[in-house]
């Protein structure tokens, strides 16, 4: 007999009498997809900018993305909003950033609504709704959507991947990671990656199997039951990390420069109907330097860090064919409605040379050339965390100008590739409709035939921003519904209205014109200021690539946005603007805890990250640790962090207690005891006691007097002539082991101890030296 359901919520519907014998049972009803819904795939891109992909009209090889935009649709007037976790706010709400409390990453989060980092819980999830409607939910790669102080094992747990509908997550929490060495969380614990790079290891290949696995497992039992995979790669973001087979395809490419690439690029755009036959291809930028202005070597340098990248971007598109073809072989990839899309422009966090270690520009010791040319059959490898000069981030965003950060096209217009064989008629065909990424959750609803639910877990919910773009699929003619959408990113604001786009960019078109760099603030009287004379005014409709500002011949439209800009503002919680770094960087935010200067820990807990360590930069600090060493004595790590790229590790191997400083990979400056540790119960102590003061702006710390202890007996000691002066990216604070990427090649990690390590102790004294324009950097190049 079939099984008697009832919709939950609603009266019971079967028979309740005095006994079983005379009553009838009945079951809340599960939740279920209607027949025949379509799997949802969101594939999110880290940093590829306009002109990268292949079909595109990029010389960089890309067939399986290009491959879905043969078989499907490819738009050419798709909007981010500059940065990284805003727009991956509006991916997966389909509200805009600002009413998200996303202003920016949330390391530069404020005390006002739209700047806070905590995504109301009113604006629900892509995946708490279809979760509702009988999907499953897989999230894989790049999160980054909570405050960063939330992503330590105190929690709380309720804005991680598997408190906002995601049943199973496996990816970073942070901005970016280390390719090769990545920092790994599993649903809500962390793991370390399955193998190391010797043997094969890469994060990309690992997320993809992964994503298959999620999907089998679940279809092995309910093989009808849709699934939506946001599938968030770090690719390709920096570090730009690839097998070297990948960037040797490239060999020689891109010899002639960035300007050579632009060119060639434009001219494919054309020809793929990309962008208008009549386009302009926009200014040389005043911040890139000609490529025939450079040295030979420093050519040849900044030629092989594209070849990686573009390594890094085939390698990726790669991986995604490797998803597509498991879709495609167990029957799904027709029925599945795939959309791809980019999180903002090309990225400019590599500075005006690129890096072969952006520890090194985080701490404002950005090293010679010379230096880099060492490193160069390096890039993309393991001992490298590597990024690529501003040049080809200008050419990267073709044919627009400027980059992420910035509300120009080039950091607010990106790819956006939509697959769906089961549902969409046309093929291989360019949609130009107006669309913002606050549209792609209503597109999907609208498709399922979901009304947006009014509330989720007890929430009211609040309205979506966005509308559906699903009528544009097989009209290429279909109006574009969405009409107006304002732009604001860190003081540079935009709007966009019926084919009109006005931009006031801050602090000015370019650092040179301005002369004043990023970050810089913005008071109330230059604010004013700027309403009155800094406003830029395109005809997009005419000029797609913001080459004629018409504000002066055309005055009184320009107002009328610049008031529509205002209306936008104070519907979407845009207010007040800032266009300050440092401030934002050196406010007080909410706590877990109270600030204090002793920290226990304890070996087996999992890794801390930045924003929760404590803090042992150029002050006075100690390491102690409580240990037992048995009669054959032991080895291993008793406290770390960071990683090759820089850090420091207090250890002991060959019985020797020994702690080393990793500064920004260029120097390791070591203390270390002569006769081995002995046996039995110590404690064994490192102490820093900082012998001058750090300069900052040139990327030194503290140097100090380093001295090591065993049961407060004098063992050893060292000059360290300087120290990391910032701070140490990637590699958490670990306790009993080196996860991840060694901070010293003197070991293998994990290293972890031998004996038994009871407790370790970190006490800090004196007053913390900080540099918030440099960790602003680091936290911008992170998203």
């Amino acid at each position: 007999m079939p099984v008697n359901e009832y919709k939950p919520g609603s009266a019971f519907s079967g028979v309740i009498g005095r006994t079983t014998d005379v009553s009838s049972p009945a079951w809340p009803e599960p939740p279920g997809a209607v027949p025949g819904s379509p799997n949802v795939l969101t594939i999110v891109l880290d940093d590829t900018g306009y002109g990268q992909l292949g079909c595109y009209g990029s010389p960089m090889q890309t067939p399986r993305l290009d491959g879905l935009a043969a078989g499907g649709l490819l738009y050419n007037n798709m909007h981010t909003t500059a940065l990284c976790s805003p727009s991956r706010s509006c991916i997966i709400t389909g509200r805009n950033h600002h009413s998200n409390a996303m202003a920016a990453i949330t390391e530069l989060a404020t005390g006002y609504p739209g700047y806070n980092g905590n995504i109301p819980f009113e604006n629900g999830f892509l995946s708490e709704m279809l979760l509702e409607h009988g999907y499953n939910t897989y999230m894989l790669g790049k999160w980054h959507l909570m405050p960063s102080a939330q992503e330590s094992p105190a929690g709380p747990y309720n804005r991680w991947p598997l408190g906002r509908g995601f049943e199973r997550f496996y990816g970073f929490l942070g901005g970016d990671t280390n390719q090769w060495y990545p920092e790994l969380v599993y649903d809500n614990h962390q793991v370390e990656p399955p193998a190391s790079p010797e043997q094969g290891y890469h994060f990309t290949p690992d997320l993809t199997d992964k994503a298959k696995l999620f999907i089998s497992d679940a279809k092995q039992v309910a093989p009808d039951k849709p699934f939506f995979l946001h599938f968030c790669p770090g690719a390709t973001h920096a570090p730009h990390h690839v097998p070297r087979e990948w960037a040797d395809r490239y060999r020689g490419q891109f010899d002639d420069g960035w300007d050579a690439y632009r060119e060639v690029t434009f001219a494919n755009q054309k020809r793929l109907g990309v962008v208008p036959a009549d386009a302009v291809l926009s200014r040389h930028d005043p911040d890139v330097p000609e490529w025939e202005s450079l040295s030979p070597d420093a050519r040849r340098l900044a030629a092989r860090m594209m070849e990686v990248f573009a390594g890094f971007l085939s390698h990726t598109d790669h991986e995604i064919g490797r998803l597509l073809d498991f879709l495609q072989e167990i029957g799904e990839l027709d029925n599945t409605l795939i959309m791809v899309v980019s999180d903002n422009g090309a990225s400019a966090e590599g500075g005006v040379t690129g890096t072969t270690n952006e520890a090194q520009f985080f701490n404002n010791a950005p090293e010679p050339l010379e230096e880099s040319l060492k490193a160069i059959d390096e890039l993309g490898g393991p001992t490298t965390f590597n990024h690529y000069p501003w040049g080809w981030t200008w050419a990267g965003n073709t044919p627009f100008r400027r980059w992420k950060r910035e509300t120009y096209r080039g950091g607010a217009s990106d790819p956006f590739l939509v697959h769906w064989p089961a549902g969409i008629k046309a093929r291989g065909e360019v949609r130009t409709q107006y669309a913002h990424l606050v549209d792609m959750v209503p597109t999907v609803l609208d498709i399922l035939g979901i009304e947006p639910p009014d509330t989720i877990k007890g929430v009211t919910q609040s309205p979506l921003h966005g509308v559906s773009f699903a009528h544009t699929f097989d009209n290429p003619a279909a109006p574009s519904l969405h009409r107006t959408q304002y732009f604001e990113m860190l003081g540079h604001r935009a709007i966009d209205h019926d084919g009109w786009r006005a931009v006031c960019p801050w602090p000015g078109p370019s650092f040179t014109e301005a002369q004043q760099p990023f970050g810089t603030p913005i008071s109330s009287e230059k604010l004013s200021e700027l309403d009155a004379t800094a406003w830029e005014l395109y005809h997009i409709d005419e000029d797609f690539a913001e080459t004629r500002d018409l504000s002066s011949e055309q005055r009184a439209k320009t107002i009328e946005l610049i008031s529509l800009w205002y209306v936008e503002a104070g519907k979407y919680g845009v207010l007040p603007v800032d266009g300050s770094a440092l401030a934002r960087m050196a406010t007080e935010r909410p706590q877990i805890s109270k600030a204090r200067t002793s920290y226990t820990f304890r070996p087996g807990t999992q890794s801390l990250p930045p924003s929760v360590a404590p803090r042992v930069l150029n002050r006075p600090h100690s390491v102690t640790a409580d240990v037992e060493i048995p009669a054959d004595g032991a080895e291993g790590v008793l406290m770390s962090q960071g990683s090759m790229a820089g850090g420091w590790s207090f250890y002991i191997k060959d019985g020797k207690l020994t702690y080393v400083h990793n500064y920004v990979s260029r120097a390791l400056y070591t203390v270390s005891t002569t006769d081995p540790v002995p046996h039995g119960r110590h404690e064994l102590r490192f102490e820093f006691e900082p012998t001058g003061e750090p300069d900052l702006a040139a990327g030194k710390g503290a140097p100090g007097r380093a001295e090591l202890y065993i049961d407060h007996q004098l063992v050893a000691v060292a000059e360290f002539p300087v120290t990391t002066p910032v701070m140490f990216n990637p590699g958490g604070m670990t306790c009993g082991a080196n996860p991840g990427q060694p901070v010293t090649p003197d070991y293998q990690s994990p290293f972890r101890f031998t004996g038994e390590l009871h407790t370790v102790t970190i006490d800090l004294s004196g007053e913390l030296i900080t540099d918030a324009d440099s960790e602003m950097r680091m936290h911008m190049a992170r998203q």
